[in-house]
């Protein structure tokens, strides 16, 4: 039987074809090859816009979409937002969209800069998530950061246009990563840290500045642990709105409670604070007043949020206060939504989008999983006999034998059942090895070595059995008894420990516990 440790790999393997011919060699041809040759041009940073493979172009016409990030221009007069990694413009009122930023490239969530002149948003044409900022009408796009580790997204503008505020991505031992805020000129640069993440697994992002520019807003993951945790309930209190002070350097929470608070955004006049909680199954738009700290619901037909995920690019997609302070406009079960805040009413914003998206096909690889046979990659427990002349190792599941140095390996039995950890006799007669079954579980065997004859069961009761080793004079075997795991099951795991027993079989003799 498998060790606890040996088993989750080594399952890996048994699912495999029991069939495999494994190639060792104990020479080697000495390299008569040719040097290569040095080349003098340098190798090309991979481009995201290029074509990689057979490509086909695309056309579709759609009145909705899937998550998209939208804000509206400081004139009052359109909307931008994203789509399928592209972005485009079109009235307030409505209307066939115009594209803006299109191409292989995934961009995404656009602002308009406080003067209506320029376009921020996310994009990954330079090879990874960074900020872009391009004209109002998409021409001279240009990159502000230039990250190839730590990516970037969700950006926004402090009031005075001259800077940029944006989650900037770290991971450590886990992919999922969290996020702090960093501040970035417009013409580039480093950026200055705001905000330090509390761990590298709970996540912060979402940021927003009020209109004086003194706060800076986020969410934050504020569940319990410092770990990320996928069982959380989102009727607690998952995530939190923080409010980062830019002259003081205080950071506190803002909104916080059951439901959680995502997504802020602060009304033009600084007078409301917009966000998303959760109320039982559904998410819902509220308002925060600032002077009062009232807070209430205002549209519930929104999709879910990511409360309960790990939302690299937000929890919510961005919304948008209307320059007059009446009316949010907010994407939800796939249209764009103008909320009335005064009555809480919610019209739906027609569009079209007429797409064009080049796709590339999707590169495969043969997979061999049914192959009558196969080069077994890697091999485990190898012995060799006492003369020298043989090895048995542990292939995909099976025993198998060959001669050394260059024989040709063969199937030790044709037994169905897993084997593992091989032993020699002193006297090279014999090979003793442990098996598994999912149903009948472990046992420990034995063979004579030149292979004839049928295996002989050593072992009468069910367990889980590792290691076999015979004593120098062939008389006894020496192994071990574990007590399972999660995986296998613990039945049949009852006094674990070092036990021996005749090399015949028979009666199990405990010596010790492990």
């Amino acid at each position: 039987m498998l060790s606890r440790k040996f088993f989750p790999l080594a399952l890996i393997f048994l699912l495999l074809s029991q069939l495999a011919f494994a190639q060792t060699s104990a020479t080697t041809k000495p390299d008569t090859s040719k040097p290569a040759e040095k080349k003098s041009e340098k190798k090309k940073d991979w481009d995201v816009t290029a074509a990689h493979g057979p490509t086909k172009e695309i056309a579709f016409t759609t009145d909705e979409g899937t998550w998209m990030n939208l804000d509206v221009s400081p004139d009052g007069k359109e909307i931008v937002f994203d789509l399928l990694g592209d972005i485009y413009s079109m009235p307030i009122t409505g209307g066939a969209a115009k594209l803006l930023s299109g191409g292989p490239a995934f961009d995404l969530q656009p602002r308009y800069s406080p003067d209506g002149k320029h376009i921020s948003f996310t994009s990954d044409r330079a090879g990874g998530d960074n900020i872009w900022l391009m004209q109002r009408d998409g021409t001279n796009a240009k990159q502000i950061t230039k990250e190839d580790f730590r990516l970037l997204n969700n950006v926004v503008w402090t009031p005075d246009g001259n800077y940029l505020i944006a989650r900037k991505h770290f991971t450590s031992t886990r992919s999922l990563g969290a996020g702090e805020m960093w501040l970035y000129h417009i013409s580039g640069g480093e950026g200055l840290q705001l905000t330090k993440r509390k761990n590298d697994q709970q996540d912060a992002g979402e940021p927003c500045v009020s209109p004086d520019g003194r706060y800076v807003y986020f969410s934050e993951d504020m569940s319990g642990g410092s770990t990320f945790q996928y069982n959380k309930d989102p009727n607690g209190q998952i995530y939190v709105i923080r409010r980062f002070d830019r002259e003081t350097g205080k950071l506190e929470n803002f909104i916080a409670g059951p439901g959680g608070a995502v997504r802020p955004q602060v009304s033009r006049d600084g007078k409301y604070l917009a966000f998303v909680r959760r109320v039982r199954l559904k998410s819902v738009l509220y308002v925060h007043e600032f002077a009062t700290g009232e807070e209430w619901p205002l549209y519930d037909k929104l999709s879910k949020d990511q409360q309960e995920t790990w939302a690299l690019f937000g929890v919510y997609p961005n919304y948008a206060w209307t320059p007059d302070n009446k009316r949010i406009m907010i994407w939800a079960q796939g249209k764009i939504w103008s909320v009335d805040v005064a009555s809480k009413q919610a019209t739906p914003i027609s569009f079209t989008v007429n797409a064009k998206h080049t796709l590339t096909a999707a590169l495969h690889a043969p997979q061999q999983a049914f192959a009558d046979s196969f080069t077994v990659r890697m091999i485990r427990e190898a012995v060799t006999s006492p003369d020298g002349k043989w090895l048995v190792f542990h292939g995909a599941g099976s025993l198998w034998k060959k001669q050394l140095p260059n024989g040709k390996p063969q199937r030790l039995t044709n037994d169905s059942h897993f084997e593992f950890f091989p032993t020699f006799s002193n006297d090279g007669l014999w090979i003793a090895y442990a098996t598994w079954s999912d149903t009948a579980l472990g046992a420990l065997y034995k063979i004579r070595a030149d292979a004839r004859g049928k295996p002989l069961k050593l072992t009468k009761r069910k367990g889980y059995y590792i290691t076999p080793s015979f004593s120098f004079d062939g008389k006894k075997l020496v192994y071990q008894r574990q007590d399972g795991n999660s995986m296998l099951g613990f039945a049949h795991g009852v006094e674990p420990g070092l036990y021996w027993m005749s090399a015949e079989g028979g009666e199990e003799h405990f010596i010790q516990e492990d």
